[in-house]
């Protein structure tokens, strides 16, 4: 229940307010001055102040400006005669939450306290919410010890209180949305909207209007006023995932946005201006595709003034037993479990593993394991049949040279010999690799296997 904190000078008032609302359930403190008020507030922290308007020494009016400015300030009643109500409303416009006319009636300072205690439990709840949101993205949150990882959070830190565009790089699973969320949340964009959008799981034909909105009459079926993306995240952080699938015409809208801070809705004749700060990410070489013309280079360069660089799972394998802790502790509390951890041999089968499908694929493979195990211990048998154990032997067993090996050469010809082994079917390839479908046309494209396939009679890509 509410905490109320009640300053008159007269104790008769005090009295008969303190019984009123301790009969509602209200725990009430009282003071016989704003000088003790002011000493109970810094102390009581409450949730409601009831004060009168004039007492000997501080006025009510001057309490009330000296209470702390701050988010956990209370919610302020003024009680004044009916000759001063005037005041009251000067108090309300300075911040004041209402006020009570005297003589007071029961029903009415019920009913108003009710108000003002509603009030300051949202902000409470808001600012408890807003907390755990900032906190959960906080930069040294981030999980990630291994070199590579460190250097990713550094440069994160340095370019988030800024509002240049970031372009996050990284195959799929790697968590490139948890880094531009914690760009946005450690800016001083945290609290207007964060905005995202996965531009490859739009259609072509309403990306535009997905982005920009559009007017009445734009197009058939446009009865109303449709506010894009852009407008949404004004003030704040639009973040655009998998920008490498936008189409050009789109992509030359985007850099009109960039350059001009401003949008036009699909119908309209007036632009609108648009505060957005804009992070890109993609799992596709865009360098690689500007030199295709499937990607504008303006757009790329106005994109990369700040690059971010995911590394893979296989490349900061150190951090495998953080993420497996974190996952057990947050599938613990969905699924009610009591999972303690792993045991080393399932941990060395994580470590071992080559995760094609990253964080996202190992947070899938804890997740199961907590569901289905039947001990307090993560064992091989929990996740052994999501790993395909038996090909990642046949891997393990490849010997590295004194000088070293190429490790990308090697997923090179991996892939070859999958496609070999399924007739260049590229679906029985994948699960031969034991990776997702596509995911396997990513490492085509990455290795250039595709650009080969009529003379290596490959499967054409699908759409």
């Amino acid at each position: 229940m509410a905490v109320i904190a009640v300053i008159d000078d007269e104790h008769r008032q005090r009295d008969i307010l303190k019984t009123i609302l301790e009969d509602e359930g209200y725990e009430v403190y009282t003071a016989s001055s704003a000088e003790d008020g002011l000493d109970l507030i810094g102390k009581m922290n409450p949730d409601v102040v009831i004060t009168d308007l004039k007492m000997g020494g501080m006025s009510g009016m001057q309490l009330l400006e000296a209470i702390p400015d701050d988010s956990l300030q209370p919610a302020v009643i003024m009680m004044t005669a009916y000759g001063t109500i005037s005041s009251a409303v000067e108090a309300v416009k300075k911040g004041a939450f209402d006020y009570l006319a005297k003589p007071l009636e029961k029903d009415v300072i019920v009913l108003t306290v009710k108000k003002a205690a509603e009030r300051a439990r949202l902000l409470k709840e808001n600012i408890r919410l807003q907390d755990e949101l900032f906190g959960k993205f906080k930069m040294d949150g981030i999980i990630g010890g291994s070199q590579k990882m460190r250097e990713v959070i550094e440069i994160a830190k340095k370019v988030s209180p800024t509002t240049v565009t970031v372009l996050i790089q990284g195959e799929s699973g790697t968590g490139k949305e948890l880094i531009a969320r914690a760009l946005h949340y450690n800016s001083n964009r945290k609290t207007a909207p964060f905005v995202a959008v996965n531009c490859a799981a739009i259609p072509d034909n309403l990306i535009e209007s997905e982005l920009f909105g559009y007017e009445p009459g734009a197009f058939t079926g446009a009865a109303h006023r449709k506010v894009g993306l852009f407008e949404s995240a004004n003030g704040g952080t639009l973040f655009l995932d998998e920008i490498g699938d936008l189409p050009l015409l789109t992509q030359t809208k985007i850099l009109r946005v960039l350059q001009d801070k401003e949008i036009r809705r699909l119908g309209g004749k007036d632009s609108v201006k648009a505060d957005v700060r804009i992070i890109a990410a993609t799992n596709k070489d865009l360098e690689k595709e500007v030199s295709h013309g499937k990607f504008r280079e303006d757009l790329y360069y106005r994109l990369k003034v700040v690059t971010i660089e995911l590394p893979p799972l296989r490349e900061r394998k150190e951090d495998i037993e953080s993420f497996v802790s974190f996952f057990i502790e947050r599938y613990n509390k969905e699924f009610g479990k009591r999972i303690k951890g792993i045991n080393e041999t399932a941990k060395k089968a994580l470590m071992d593993y080559h995760w094609p499908g990253n964080i996202r694929q190992l947070e899938f493979v804890i997740e199961r394991a907590v569901l289905m195990s039947d001990t307090d211990t993560i064992s091989l048998n929990d996740i052994k049949s999501e790993l395909r154990l038996p090909q990642a032997k046949g891997i393990s067993g490849i010997e590295i040279p004194d000088e070293g090996l190429d490790f990308e050469e090697l997923e090179r010809d991996l892939i070859k010999q999958a496609m070999l082994k399924s007739n260049n079917v590229a679906a029985k390839a994948a699960r031969l690799l034991g990776m997702s479908y596509k995911t396997f046309w990513y490492r085509l494209e990455k290795f250039g296997i595709h650009a080969s396939v009529k003379e290596d009679k490959l499967p054409e890509k699908r759409n």
